[in-house]
């Protein structure tokens, strides 16, 4: 399809919020109108706005900068197909997966086979990131040490699901990525000998957890700082680490160092009691945990005020088994706008801007010909139809994910993605509205 033409939509995005028409070609939007603009005949598709209701609003398509596509090595968890099939329908173009894979994704050829697979599907942008250390081992560098500056994958660095615990080798990771001029994504999970003994004690979940998160929150802080490189913070959840954050930010840190972080839908529009409802040990079980209703209006306060700078899913899903026997994780890529649509109150541009253009930004996607994240001339056509006035009920067998579990089921959501268009063309929906 060469020529696509979207009429009579409100388009959104962190910039703006007027009415009017927009031209693609060959992936790229190449005109903006304001008002009803005539199409032309020129168009080999025509979307118009008026076909799918008066909340419909055309935004930039989304930007995951956290999820688990669980591919290779876990079929019975999720597929690569499955999983990409769930962003297109979650109103995502582009996705950052992790590398807990079997085997792990610790060298720049297993990317690469992993983006190759993803690209021949066509559904979503694809890009695996490296782990920090070889198998996820913490012994010794992965394949990070031998990449060449200015590669094109990977976007990101992590060991996701667990900090190095050896500060020497997390420190030459950070250089690694510094030299290479790409974040590493910290899990902060590594508390030190406090939280160890605290659960070693047998205390609560709830108790060792939070001290982990924060006093790791401190640790990749600290020695970000002292590598100069960028450090972003995965899965913000309690108020103390969103405060150390904050504290970080003020006054900014000079370059090198750059400090970012995400927040997750579920951290964001769920609580404890969720957990105990679904069944903390098993099917509410999530890293980190869902906390205290003080903590989700803290987040959801940092979100709103800028210092939380994206929106990542870190969408986890299992088996029924797996949830059943206690494994964490949610699934979450097919109700993450919905989630933080109806949990936050802040407008559409300062949605888009947390799950659109800041993770473009923080990835290195946002500027130049075809960046993403904005509704500009000359950026790709990476876009999505929301109805903001749609309300519906989560249901798992609805999910296109492998994973059915998450906090959301059986709640009713605003907001629903109708379309999700790829560089130009339809990956999910099109039904109305489309000649």
């Amino acid at each position: 399809m060469r020529r696509l033409v979207l009429k009579n939509f409100r388009m959104v995005d962190e910039a703006a919020d007027v009415f009017g028409t927009l031209v693609v070609e060959d992936g790229i939007i190449r005109e903006l109108a304001a008002g009803a603009a005539d199409a032309g005949s020129s168009a080999d598709m025509v979307i118009d706005g008026r076909g799918f209701g008066d909340g419909a609003v055309l935004m930039p398509a989304f930007v995951d900068l956290h999820a688990h596509f669980r591919d290779p090595g876990f079929p019975q968890k999720e597929t690569l197909e499955s999983a990409s099939l769930a962003a297109a329908a979650g109103g995502y173009g582009t996705v950052v997966c992790m590398a807990n894979t079997n085997p792990v994704i610790d060298t720049l050829e297993k990317a690469v086979s992993l983006k190759e697979r993803s690209d021949a599907l066509g559904l979503i942008d694809l890009y695996p990131v490296l782990s920090l250390s070889k198998n996820m081992e913490g012994r010794e560098l992965s394949g990070i040490k031998n990449l060449p500056a200015g590669c094109a994958l990977p976007l990101m660095l992590s060991e996701d699901g667990k900090d190095l615990a050896d500060e020497r080798l997390f420190l030459a990771a950070m250089a690694e990525a510094r030299r290479l001029g790409i974040p590493v994504s910290c899990h902060c999970d590594f508390g030190g000998i406090e939280a160890e003994a605290a659960q070693a004690a047998g205390r609560p979940r709830a108790e060792w957890s939070r001290m982990g998160e924060n006093n790791a929150v401190r640790r990749v802080i600290e020695l970000g700082k002292r590598a100069g490189c960028h450090i972003h913070i995965a899965h913000v959840s309690t108020m103390e680490a969103a405060a150390l954050i904050h504290a970080a930010k003020s006054p900014p840190a000079n370059p090198p160092f750059t400090l970012t972080c995400e927040a997750t839908p579920h951290h964001i529009g769920a609580t404890v009691e969720d957990a105990m409802r679904m069944g903390a040990e098993s099917l509410g079980r999530v890293n980190p945990p869902l906390r205290t209703e003080a903590d989700r209006r803290a987040i959801a306060a940092a979100v709103c005020n800028g210092v939380i700078d994206a929106i990542a899913t870190d969408h986890a899903p299992h088996s029924e088994a797996d949830k059943a026997a206690g494994a964490p994780g949610f699934t979450g890529l097919e109700t993450a706008f919905a989630a933080c649509f109806s949990a936050l109150n802040i407008d559409l541009r300062r949605l888009s801007a947390l799950m659109s253009a800041n993770p473009a930004r923080i990835l290195g996607l946002y500027k130049g010909p075809g960046g993403r994240g904005r509704i500009a001339q000359g950026r790709r056509a990476d876009l999505v139809i929301a109805d903001t006035r749609a309300v519906w009920k989560v249901r798992p067998e609805q999910c296109k994910s492998r994973g059915k579990c998450g906090p959301f089921t059986g709640r009713e959501l605003r907001g629903k993605i109708l379309v999700t268009i790829r560089g130009g063309r339809i990956t999910f929906g099109g039904e109305s509205g489309v000649r």
